[in-house]
């Protein structure tokens, strides 16, 4: 677990284990066990105003409605970052078919904007104000950050969008030829790894230097059978000290 801290915070920002004998337990003992893994490389966060330290992650939601989150569905995740230093899936059951996930590497967004488009790249260490950052209201936070020789990011459009929105400040054309611009990359498949979890994988990867997503997916009718993923928020002993206008979000409040 020390090794994979590192590799985390130090390395490539993500890794895939896999083989955790999910059928050898009851679905209490594997929330333990998965917990207990946790415990070993971080400290658990809430993922909800609720306070629940262990996510479940499953198509339980209505996709109509505008309240319902987009992990509650079976509808395509846009790339994004949790608010925590990692994020944790532990494969339960995986779909009847889709749902692959996919992990994009921030740095290869940044060096692909230097390169091919200078202009915008200010723009993204500017303050936005965001959504769903585990507070009441929308705050400000740039998109990139770096802050003693790390890279940083935070980005889901859809809650930039929203939390623009909602404070009354619409986003500039420039913003938005450069929020298209950040787009464009970040779906490029040369700087992606895609992979479909399997019954037993664990996926983890830092919230500052790895985006993810997945796609959509059709589920069983039983619900039994369902696609069931663990989540986990870890706050790393070894995580990056971040730059003051780039403030860290290790999940919501405890209730």
């Amino acid at each position: 677990m020390a090794d994979l801290a590192e590799v985390l915070e130090n390395g490539r920002g993500f890794a895939l284990w896999r083989g955790l004998p999910v059928d050898r337990y009851s679905e209490e003992a594997l929330n333990a066990v998965y917990y207990g893994l946790g415990l070993h490389l971080g400290l658990p966060v809430c993922q909800n105003p609720k306070g629940d330290l262990l996510g479940e992650v499953m198509a339980v939601g209505d996709p109509k409605d505008i309240r319902t989150r987009v992990y509650q569905t079976n509808l395509y995740l846009p790339y994004h970052s949790d608010p925590s230093d990692v994020v944790g899936l532990l494969c339960v059951r995986k779909a009847k078919q889709g749902g692959v996930s996919s992990l994009v590497s921030v740095a290869s967004i940044y060096n692909e904007i230097l390169e091919k488009h200078p202009e915008y790249l200010g723009l993204f260490f500017r303050l936005f104000y965001f959504e769903h950052l585990c507070e009441p209201e929308p705050s400000l936070s740039p998109i990139f950050s770096y802050h003693k020789g790390k890279l940083s990011c935070r980005y889901l459009r859809q809650y930039l969008e929203l939390g623009c929105s909602i404070k009354g400040v619409p986003l500039s054309n420039v913003e938005i030829e450069a929020l298209d611009c950040f787009d464009r990359i970040m779906h490029s498949p040369e700087i992606r790894v895609d992979m479909l979890l399997e019954p037993g994988d664990l996926q983890f990867a830092n919230n500052y230097a790895v985006l993810h997503s997945r796609t959509d997916f059709e589920d069983h009718e039983d619900v039994a059978h369902r696609r069931r993923m663990l989540r986990l928020w870890l706050k790393m002993p070894n995580a990056r000290e971040l730059a003051p206008e780039f403030p860290g979000r290790n999940g919501f409040p405890k209730p």
